[in-house]
C-alpha cells in the first residue's frame, strides 16, 4: 500500500466510520445488526459482516439517519418486544436488502448485496476496470458516486484505479470538492496527490487564508508540507509582525518542526531591539544562546 493510500485509509476510518476490514469480499448472506448511535437519538449504528458467533472479521460499521435505511419501521425497532423488521440500503453503486428481527432498539438478521449494473458499467466505461464483487461491495459501502467520477474527468486527472475511487469516496471527496479545487487553480498532479489533499483536509477555504497573508499560488507539494506540520496563516502572520517577511515555505516548515514560534523569537530579541537573523533561529532554539 502506497503512502497516500495508507494515509487516506487512516483518515477514512475516522471520517466515514468504516472498519479497517471493510472491503473484504462478502458472503452471499451478510449478517447485520442495528443499535442506537451512542448518545445520538437521530442516528442508528448499523454493522454489516462478521457472524453470529461474534467474529469481527470483514466488518463495516457506521451511523445512518433512519431515512437512509429504506423501509425500516423506526417505531417498531424502538418498541419493546421482538418482531420482524426489514430495510434496504440503496446507493448508486449497489444495494443491501436486509431482513431480521428487532425491538427494544436492537435488531439483527441477514442481508443480500446486489451491485448496481449501471454503476458497474460506468466504472468500466471510464477505463477504471470491472469491479469484483468485493470491490463493488466496497464501492457501495463508501458511497461512491458518479458526480465524483465526472469531476475527476472534468479536471483532467489521470484515470483512477478502483482502489483510488474507494479511498476518495471513503474520505468524502465528492464532485464539489474536486471541482472547487480546480476552480481555484489546484489540480494535484496525480490521483494519489488528490487523495493526500483530501486526507489532510486541504480545501479552497484553507488555501484562501494563506492568500490573505501574502502566500498566493503555493505549489501543491508545499501545501501538503504546511498542512502536515500544522503551519497556519496565523503562525506566518506572527513572524511577519516581528519583521520576518516573505519567509519561504521550506523555512516556515523548518521553524514549525523545531517549535520555533514568534513568542520564542521575541524572547531572543537583542538588547538593541533587533530580532536574530532567521538562519540563527535553529541554533538559538537548540542551544539557547543569546548573542
Amino acid at each position: 500500500m502506497n503512502r497516500p493510500f495508507a494515509l487516506a485509509s487512516a483518515f477514512a476510518l475516522a471520517a466515514a466510520g468504516v472498519s479497517a476490514t471493510t472491503a473484504s469480499q462478502p458472503a452471499d448472506l451478510i449478517h447485520f445488526s442495528l443499535k442506537p448511535q451512542g448518545g445520538d437519538e437521530t442516528r442508528i449504528r448499523a454493522t454489516f459482516g462478521g457472524d453470529r458467533g461474534g467474529s469481527h472479521e470483514n466488518v463495516w460499521s457506521t451511523g445512518f439517519r433512519p431515512s437512509e435505511l429504506t423501509g425500516l419501521e423506526v417505531s417498531s425497532f424502538r418498541a419493546a418486544g421482538t418482531r420482524p423488521l426489514h430495510f434496504a440500503l440503496v446507493r448508486e453503486a449497489g444495494r443491501l436488502d436486509c431482513a431480521g428481527n428487532g425491538g427494544s432498539s436492537f435488531a439483527a438478521g441477514n442481508c443480500r448485496f446486489t451491485a448496481d449494473p449501471a454503476f458497474t458499467q460506468l466504472i468500466v466505461s471510464r477505463g477504471i476496470g470491472r469491479p469484483t464483487r468485493d470491490q463493488s461491495f466496497a464501492l457501495m459501502g463508501v458511497n461512491a458516486r458518479r458526480a465524483m467520477l465526472d469531476a475527476i474527468a472534468a479536471a483532467r486527472y489521470p484515470t483512477p484505479r478502483l482502489d483510488d475511487v474507494i479511498a476518495l469516496s471513503a474520505l468524502g471527496a465528492d464532485g464539489r470538492y474536486i471541482a472547487e479545487l480546480a476552480r481555484v487553480g489546484y489540480r494535484p498532479g496525480s490521483i494519489s496527490s488528490l487523495i493526500e489533499f483530501k486526507a489532510l483536509d486541504i480545501n479552497p477555504e484553507w488555501i484562501g487564508r494563506f492568500t490573505r497573508v501574502g502566500y498566493a499560488n503555493i505549489p501543491a507539494n508545499e501545501l501538503v508540507q504546511l498542512r502536515a506540520l500544522h503551519v497556519t496563516p496565523e503562525f506566518i502572520a506572527g513572524f511577519q509582525q516581528i519583521g520576518y517577511g516573505n519567509l519561504p515555505v521550506n523555512k516556515l516548515v523548518e521553524l514549525k518542526a523545531l517549535d520555533i514560534t514568534p513568542e520564542f523569537v521575541r524572547s531572543m530579541t537583542r538588547a538593541n531591539g533587533a530580532v536574530p537573523p532567521v538562519n540563527e533561529l535553529a541554533e538559538l532554539k537548540i542551544f539557547g544562546r543569546k548573542r
